[in-house]
């Protein structure tokens, strides 16, 4: 219920809003962030590598079971708390390695998102989004 009303009164006072398209450094990929209740979700929806082969599945998942999973439509986030323009304590998936990572993002204006996942903190790793363009299409 906190996190709602955080989340509404930064809507108000006008702090840009996390949701959208954005596009990852280096490998054409794009991802859907969204609010899922209080938390944030995000699907990747393309890549270079999706475009090549829109039937690449999840190959390097730790679990077995997953690597039979589409890339395209895989989900990314998982736990984030905050609002506004800052989200800690949340896990991101990376399908490049297979690896679950302690992550933060935070907003660096309306059109960067700053994403940083950590095996262990020191040992932490940051890219830069850039928000898409409207009509971007995936």
């Amino acid at each position: 219920m906190l996190a709602a009303l955080m989340f509404a009164a930064s809507i108000a006072a006008g702090a840009p809003d996390v949701a959208g398209l954005w596009r990852t450094p280096g490998d054409g990929g794009l991802v859907q962030v969204s609010h899922c209740g209080p938390s944030l979700c995000a699907v990747l929806l393309t890549s270079d590598r999706i475009r090549q082969d829109p039937a690449l599945n999840d190959l390097h998942n730790p679990d077995a079971a997953q690597r039979g999973r589409l890339l395209k439509g895989l989900p990314l986030f998982k736990d984030f708390k905050g609002a506004g323009g800052s989200w800690r304590d949340g896990e991101i998936y990376n399908p490049h390695d297979g690896g679950t990572y302690h992550a933060s993002l935070e907003l660096d204006g309306p059109d960067r998102l700053k994403v940083t996942g950590c095996i262990l903190a020191p040992l932490c790793k940051t890219q830069v989004w850039e928000r898409a363009p409207e009509g971007t299409a995936p």
